[in-house]
């Protein structure tokens, strides 16, 4: 039986190391309402001494443009997007797709990467987001609307989400979560 959405959940290049304090998941610590990884200094110290470029981050502009991309890709795929929340450090989506999740992360990504580009005359080779990300199935309506209400309701204070909503504070706000 095919799932009715995915939860994806993708971060920053160097922004959300493994080991960072509060919390970090890996292939063995990902499943909800289990614990994160425990914070360990030498192990985000190790990540850090490895990176090739400085961490990055998506100020207003650049959440704007990846917003609008979200919606541009899924528009042109023909993608169900329930929500999404662009922050500073990470991105939300809750997606229904005909295809695999993986696939809907590396679209949203890469075209991401080519209009950030674009908008700020960064380099090809600038590093913009990790490696892989979070891909859950949604098999319900009930864990589909959990996840909504996690991406646009429980991130702190709200900056590029979708559905926009008219109570929305400032988007341009800097909070990390």
């Amino acid at each position: 039986m095919d799932p009715l959405a995915y939860f994806i959940t993708f971060t920053t290049y160097g922004t959300w190391l493994h080991g960072r304090d509060p919390g970090s998941v890996d292939r063995k610590h990902n499943v909800p309402g289990t614990p994160w990884l425990v914070p360990n200094a030498q192990l985000v110290a190790a990540r850090a001494k490895a990176m090739k470029q400085e961490p990055y981050e998506l100020d207003e502009p650049r959440r704007s443009v990846v917003l609008k991309t979200v919606l541009e890709v899924c528009h042109h795929r023909k993608w169900t997007l329930h929500a999404a929340h662009v922050r500073t450090n990470h991105v939300h989506l809750v997606v229904t797709a005909p295809t695999k999740p993986e696939k809907v992360m590396s679209d949203i990504k890469a075209w991401s990467s080519r209009r950030l580009r674009e908008a700020t005359s960064e380099p090809a080779n600038r590093d913009r987001w990790t490696q892989h990300g979070s891909t859950r199935y949604l098999n319900d309506e009930d864990s589909v609307i959990r996840a909504v209400a996690y991406a646009l309701d429980e991130q702190g204070t709200p900056m590029a989400i979708y559905p926009h909503r008219t109570n929305e504070p400032d988007a341009s706000a800097t909070d990390n979560r």
